[in-house]
């Protein structure tokens, strides 16, 4: 464990603040399942402290969602000292099985679903607007490309109308890999390879997990935009209906908390209806349950953590909207009475 870490471990003066806002640690209730808990555990870890199998869960069921680094007083950052723990026991071999498989699949086929498909079949009859140089380029992601491909390819076709290309041969960004403490260093590499071949000099993506990860993770130089912040700034442009509804929004932690954009989805909504907020939202918005490896490596606990977001949603709103795939999958495993939405589907709504 680098100087770093320690020193972020050790700004931690067990004051239990992060313990009225941990999502895992309402539902678990042990002290290792919140930040200061985990904290100690990291330290012990650093000073040889056996992984068994209790302190693989106590570090893996962290969502990563960083309210506990939000609300901290003496600026502790858990979810970085948690993440650079697992990668040191990955290191060792240290990890869950959750963990071994979302790697595997990432080296083996290029994405942590394991999927065989043809990644870029999404793009159909559009394949033909692809464009080998552009000034942007559309980061579609693992779940984008897999699991919601009918909603990529809508927003690509709203997209190539401003000059925006895809990577042909795109591959994961890294994102779980990184979070499960993993060494994405191969996909990183392969992506940036392809950017700089289009010339690109803003990257454009749906999804938070992967705008957190290109704008942190990746080597400076590259301007990285979530796709409601590139079609806020153009809705001038855009002939819109005033949509008779009222919707929720849903803040993706590692777009919001983690990055700081609140407005551009929210002036999406406020353009085409009427938004009444989630109990907690922007900075102090709960988490969906579904990252930092959760979803995969803890799945019922990561349902209990979506059906607590789910309580939070206003009464009589039409749909509940985010603005990143694995939210949205999560948050209809938590059951909510109305259909989960992308921003991008809410903005078609409009322009229909």
């Amino acid at each position: 464990m680098d100087g770093m870490d320690m020193r972020s471990i050790l700004k931690c003066v067990r004051c239990g603040t992060c313990r009225s806002v941990c999502p895992v640690f309402d539902v678990i209730g042990w002290e290792s399942s919140c930040a200061r808990g985990r904290m100690l555990v990291a330290h012990g870890v650093a000073m040889g402290l056996e992984a068994d199998k209790d302190v693989l869960d106590t570090l893996n069921m962290c969502t990563t969602c960083g309210l506990c680094e939000y609300v901290c007083p003496s600026g502790a950052v858990p979810a970085k000292v948690i993440e650079h723990t697992r990668h040191q026991l990955v290191l060792h071999g240290r990890l869950t099985e959750a963990q071994k498989e979302l790697a595997g699949r990432a080296k083996d086929f290029g994405n942590p679903l394991g999927e065989e498909r043809e990644r870029m079949s999404w793009l159909g009859e559009s394949a033909k607007d692809v464009r080998e140089r552009a000034d942007y380029v559309f980061f579609a992601g693992c779940l984008g490309s897999y699991r919601y491909p009918e909603l990529t390819k809508r927003t690509f076709d709203i997209l190539k109308n401003y000059g925006v290309t895809v990577l042909q041969e795109e591959v994961c960004c890294g994102s779980p890999l990184l979070r499960t403490g993993s060494d994405p260093g191969r996909l990183i590499s392969k992506n940036l390879e392809q950017i700089k071949k289009t010339g690109a000099h803003t990257v454009i993506t749906g999804c938070a997990g992967c705008y957190t990860t290109l704008k942190n993770d990746y080597p400076e130089g590259l301007n990285i935009v979530h796709v409601s912040e590139f079609l806020a700034d153009r809705l001038d442009a855009m002939d819109l209906k005033k949509l008779d509804l009222k919707v929720t929004y849903h803040d993706p932690c590692h777009l919001g908390r983690c990055n700081g954009v609140f407005d551009a989805p929210r002036d999406i909504i406020k353009a085409v209806c009427d938004l009444e907020e989630m109990k907690s939202n922007r900075e102090n918005a709960r988490c969906c349950g579904a990252g930092g490896g959760v979803l995969k490596g803890y799945p019922e606990l990561s349902r209990e953590l979506s059906r607590r977001r789910i309580e939070e949603m206003p009464e009589g709103v039409d749909y509940l909207v985010t603005a990143c795939p694995l939210c949205r999958t999560n948050l209809m495993r938590g059951g909510p009475k109305v259909e989960v939405l992308d921003i991008i589907d809410l903005l078609e709504m409009a322009m229909e």
